[in-house]
């Protein structure tokens, strides 16, 4: 590995180059909140990876860095500050020690490696550096957190050579930690949802016959871009009225709109800072339909019954189970998927409302609420964001209207 000097800066001094960077005082919180958890568990040291920004939570509210598109592997002991392995120049290795670099706050070694999930032969390079970082725990308890994400290389050469140690699942421990808000986070929570509301107010007007599905997207990305957001997706379909058009992802989004299509959009950007929320309406090429507007009336009377099972205190299966007795009564389809779900830095974060979640709903979590269902030959929903108080959901987080946009 070949070390490489720092440029010290004045203590809690960030680079200009930071979007929105979350303040020190927060990550501290953060910090002292899971290390309190380590030690009530009796786990030495935490071994976390992410490969995906907008799934990438873990990383990010560890360190207030996007994990990107290539592996973060982030090593948080419980009396120690952090070691982080990302992508880079191959064995570069950077001595923080504590000191700020304006960057990486609470990171003692900063270690680059050039590895590729396309080039296999790069498969253990990540787990090496971060077997030397775990020497010191070769015999201690470790905690795997995102282990959905880490390869099967990086953990089979962890296990193999940790064999001494003591590994358990501890993703659960961050959960239940970061899914709870801070002011400091709700803030950034609001400010996102006040993007996504411009963001689809430019895509929507956008929409006019001639144009392909993905045009509408790609101005709502340049709009949220514009704005201050990192990363995201657009779903986005359309077809005739009488032919469901569940959104697509952007592989499937070439299709020219025409008039008297039934056109939906899904915004799930991020706001400045990386904390998520999501929108979603649907927009008709000429007048609405009365079944349209008469469906789109039931699916707000679904989300309102929603929201009311939504009190801290109530298990998510629960409200699941609940939401779908509903549906059935009325004569809808059950979801079968995901109903709502949390988010933070992760674009979907637990607790999902579905049937095999454990969390219950407690207070300041940030809930995307969307039914969604396909009946009588429409695809009708309806997305937005809700924070919970003492008493259940608070007002809606977003602004745009309650209805369907007609162009």
């Amino acid at each position: 590995m070949r070390a490489v000097p720092n440029n010290t800066r004045p203590p809690d001094t960030l680079s200009e180059r930071l979007n929105t960077p979350i303040s020190t005082a927060e990550l501290e919180r953060r910090w002292a909140a899971v290390r309190e958890a380590m030690d009530a568990e009796g786990i030495d040291v935490l071994l976390v990876q992410n490969n995906s920004e907008p799934t990438g939570g873990y990383v990010r509210w560890l360190t207030d860095m996007p994990a990107g598109y290539y592996p973060t592997t982030v090593i948080f002991p419980r009396d120690a500050g952090m070691t982080v392995i990302s992508h880079g120049v191959l064995g570069e290795v950077r001595e923080l020690g504590g000191v700020r670099d304006g960057v990486w706050r609470g990171v003692d070694r900063l270690v680059s490696t050039a590895s590729f999930p396309s080039a296999p032969y790069t498969r253990e390079y990540d787990a090496e550096f971060a077997i030397t970082a775990l020497e010191p725990f070769a015999r201690a308890t470790v905690g795997l957190v995102g282990t959905y994400q880490m390869s099967f290389a990086f953990g089979d050469r962890v296990r193999r050579e940790l064999s001494g140690a003591r590994l358990m699942e501890s993703s659960e421990l961050v959960d239940r930690i970061k899914t709870i808000k801070s002011p400091e986070e709700q803030e950034l929570i609001r400010v996102t949802a006040a993007l996504q509301d411009a963001v689809m107010a430019a895509a929507m007007a956008a929409v006019e016959p001639g144009k392909k599905e993905s045009d509408i997207a790609a101005v709502g990305r340049r709009r949220a871009q514009e704005l201050g957001s990192e990363a995201g997706i657009f779903l986005a379909s359309g077809a005739p009225f009488g032919t469901p058009a569940p959104t697509k992802p952007r592989h499937q989004q070439n299709r020219v709109l025409q008039r008297g299509d039934v056109f939906a959009l899904l915004v799930e950007v991020d706001g400045p800072g990386g904390m998520y929320t999501e929108l979603g309406r649907s927009c008709t090429l000429g007048p609405v339909p009365a079944q349209v507007a008469e469906e789109f009336e039931f699916t707000l009377q679904a989300r309102r019954f929603t929201l009311g099972q939504m009190k801290p205190g109530t298990r998510a299966a629960d409200v699941f189970a609940a939401y779908n007795e509903f549906m059935r009564a009325n004569g809808r389809p059950p979801e079968r998927r995901i109903h709502c779900h949390a988010q933070g830095y992760d674009l979907v974060e637990r607790p999902f409302i579905r049937f095999d979640e454990t969390f219950t709903i407690e207070r300041d979590m940030n809930m995307a609420c969307h039914p969604k269902y396909m009946h009588n030959g429409m695809f009708s929903w309806v997305c937005d964001n809700y924070l919970i108080g003492p008493d259940g959901p608070g007002p809606r987080l977003h602004s745009y209207p309650e209805s369907i946009v007609e162009r």
